[in-house]
């Protein structure tokens, strides 16, 4: 190609002003640009602060979009963003790619091929860049530069546009702006992004944004492991009081005796071992967000002060006749069912009431499978950085390994896996640029198991077995013999299975499995 089609022009201008979503749109982008440049692979990455994150995605592995990228440890990226102009990279550079081994046109190292970067300006500032692979040596030698950069710019106003009606939609540039300065440390190191494109995680996206901007109390309920703080914080990034604290306590750790104090504070003297005033946490929060974790620990005696608190923004720290006036929007959580424990006279009706303004339930890992291999993307991304490893690839058996585990410890443990799995693999395979993850290495738990009941299971002949029904079926045949020689106790059962009681009556519900109990009369 010596020059750029005027109808492929025209396509990428009529495209910024349809109705689309933002996924639509870049999409559409990388097809258009396609058509202009023969290429195996094409990806669209925005940036911040010395990051990219894929938006979108043609000819590389579905993975790629869960990567984030540090462009310190990637130079073909680094050199990208440095430039002014689009960047052509020799054959023979002995830079290494990116996107090695999660080409979908070459499996494992990617021998000499054509790369090429299209830095992405908007108002003199680097917004992102576009980047295309081709397994053809040479392939974009004769592009003219004009062409190139006209693509460039077209690319950036796509994206542009499209960052700015994210902006417009969420009312909140100017804090999200200060936000991603003040705490993109924190958001790194801790795993400070919703990551997932399924339903479930729509929903729950869409009930952030719904939420976010009014200061109701909010419920956050979940499983164990599916991410309820980081749904907390991002809530509170997304709200007013986004550059305000954002004080976390734990109501598990919070001894009864100390818990009135930790909420509320303390002048010395109140008690034997106040040896000095002391803030409580709705102090250290005023003007901002309280999250509290694990709200159904909280002691039935602390209950009545906190909901007085919510009531009317009063406290009364231990020790002091008057009460203090704060202004603070309380965030809870818990993986309890409430109304359960209402009912039992475990939690104060009037408190759930008043904490449940807003509920917002954070799906289980599992019902959001097409989340998995995005995720596993990102922890890989973040593990590689950690490990100093270029590459860490997985097998296509540890893809369906993953997809098909049934993930009782949802996200937090997905993450654990894939952690212990890479250290694993960087051990057996050191000294290689691109390490791949094997099922061998993730080491889940019941994978054996698993396995011997699949086959062990009597089924028709003619009839198919999934992998899921196999897993069902163990783990019901498990349960079940637990509860037997435990004599029903939930608790028991699951602590031998090393889970969570409410995670295992959940996961017992859906299986079928329960406990029958009987009242029998003793002749005399």
């Amino acid at each position: 190609m010596t020059r750029l089609n005027m109808s492929v022009l025209i396509e990428l201008a009529l495209d910024l002003a349809r109705g689309l979503t933002n996924e639509d749109r870049f999409d559409r982008l990388l097809s258009t640009i396609r058509k202009a440049i023969n290429c195996d692979a094409v990806a669209l990455l925005s940036y911040h602060d010395r990051l990219l994150k894929p938006l979108a995605i043609q000819g590389l592995a579905k993975e790629a979009l869960g990567r984030r990228f540090q462009i310190e440890d990637h130079p073909r990226l680094r050199d990208i963003c440095a430039a002014q102009e689009p960047v052509r990279f020799t054959d023979d550079a002995d830079y290494p790619d990116p996107y090695d081994g999660l080409l979908l046109a070459e499996a494992g190292d990617l021998p000499v091929h054509a790369c090429m970067g299209l830095p992405l300006y908007a108002d003199r500032d680097l917004i992102g860049i576009v980047t295309l692979d081709s397994l053809t040596p040479g392939a974009f030698d004769q592009i003219p530069q004009r062409t190139l950069e006209i693509i460039a710019a077209m690319s950036a106003a796509t994206l542009k546009t499209a960052m700015r009606l994210e902006q417009l939609e969420h009312h909140a540039l100017h804090a999200r702006e200060v936000l991603q300065e003040l705490n993109l440390e924190a958001l790194t190191r801790d795993g400070g992004e919703l990551i997932g494109k399924s339903v479930p995680m729509q929903q729950l996206k869409n009930d952030i944004d719904l939420v976010a901007g009014f200061d109701y109390t909010v419920l956050i309920e979940g499983e164990t492991g599916v991410g309820k703080e980081l749904v907390a914080r991002t809530v509170h990034q997304s709200s007013t009081r986004a550059n305000n604290p954002l004080v976390y306590i734990n109501c598990a750790s919070l001894p009864e005796q100390l818990a009135e104090s930790e909420l509320f504070g303390h002048v010395k003297g109140a008690f034997t071992s106040a040896e000095r005033d002391r803030a409580g946490k709705f102090q250290l929060a005023d003007g901002g967000t309280l999250f509290l974790d694990e709200i159904g620990e909280l002691p039935l005696p602390v209950q009545s002060k906190l909901l007085r608190a919510l009531q009317s923004g009063e406290i009364q720290p231990l020790g002091v006749d008057e009460v203090h006036q704060v202004d603070v929007r309380v965030i809870a959580a818990t993986n309890r069912d409430l109304k359960h424990e209402v009912e039992a006279g475990q939690f104060r009706a009037d408190l759930y009431h008043r904490l449940s303004v807003y509920p917002i339930r954070v799906p289980s890992l599992r019902e959001r499978q097409s989340d998995i291999l995005l995720l596993t993307g990102y922890f890989l991304e973040l593990t590689a950085h950690r490990l100093g490893v270029r590459q860490l690839k997985l097998a296509a058996e540890s893809e369906q390994l993953l997809l098909h585990y049934s993930w009782p410890g949802n996200v937090r443990e997905l993450e654990h896996v894939v952690s212990r799995a890479a250290l694993r693999a960087r051990s057996e395979q050191w000294g290689r640029d691109i390490i791949k993850v094997e099922a061998k290495h993730c080491d889940l738990d019941l994978r054996a198991e698993i396995a011997a009941a699949a086959t062990e299971v009597v089924k028709p002949a003619s009839q198919f077995i999934s992998l899921r029904e196999a897993t069902d079926d163990f783990q019901r045949q498990l349960i079940s013999e637990q509860l037997r020689q435990y004599g029903g106790n939930w608790a028991a059962v699951a602590r031998s299975l090393g889970l969570d009681r409410a995670n295992l009556t959940r996961l017992a519900k859906r299986l079928g499995v329960h406990v029958e109990k009987r009242v029998i009369a003793k002749r005399e």
